[in-house]
């Protein structure tokens, strides 16, 4: 399995998840899978796809319109797994849809939608004995969370800490809010903590160029 994914091949998910929108609010179907002799396509991968909308009367501002992903790892029970470029595809309809604390995009809506798609490592465990210093192995700007406890899991991408201007330990109560848990319950040797990394590509503006965002 190949590490990083090259700019073309973020080019590649981003105008998948903009033609998989598109097509599937105009016409309920989605278009056929990119043709590419991308190994890394082809990998089963987790990735999430983000939509951010300017939000009037401050352009500037782009505020969530939806964000949903689709982990691979663990390998999900009974479910075969997808390429990245398929995940995507999923992931892509699921933000513009399914996304409970919004309402469904609409097509108009896309002209003035920018969209981000995070393409994941697989997650690894802190170990950190000490609770108090778990904050210490999380670098801002990199690694994304993860905080599992029973039947409540939360996830939360590497750029929602600066975008938000959290430290590591901001980043942490976050996530556990985020996994519908107390602020504080990563002091919980029982819970779960594991971070990850990823590769995020984005529309400079709707429909636009596509960078890499590194933070």
């Amino acid at each position: 399995m190949r590490g990083s994914l090259t700019l073309e091949e973020g080019r590649i998910l981003i105008r998948l998840a903009r033609s998989t929108i598109t097509e599937y609010l105009e016409k309920q179907r989605l278009p056929d899978l990119p043709n590419t002799d991308s190994e890394v396509l082809q990998e089963p991968r987790s990735v999430f796809v983000t939509l951010k909308k300017a939000n009037q009367p401050d352009a500037e501002h782009l505020a969530l319109r939806g964000c949903i992903g689709w982990l691979q790892h663990p390998p999900i029970p009974n479910v075969s797994p997808m390429t990245l470029l398929e995940a995507t595809q999923r992931a892509s309809v699921s933000s513009a849809i399914r996304d409970p604390r919004f309402p469904p995009v609409k097509s108009t809506e896309l002209k003035e939608i920018v969209i981000e798609v995070s393409v994941l490592t697989i997650p690894e465990e802190l170990t950190e004995p000490s609770r108090e210093k778990l904050a210490e192995h999380i670098t801002i700007g990199v690694d994304g969370l993860v905080v599992e406890s029973g039947p409540y899991k939360g996830l939360l991408l590497p750029q929602v800490a600066p975008e938000q201007g959290w430290d590591a330990e901001q980043f942490l109560r976050g996530c556990c809010r985020k996994a519908g848990l107390s602020p504080s319950k990563f002091l919980d040797p029982l819970v779960k903590v594991s971070k990850f990394q990823a590769q995020i590509f984005a529309e400079i503006s709707p429909g636009a160029e596509v960078v890499e965002r590194k933070f």
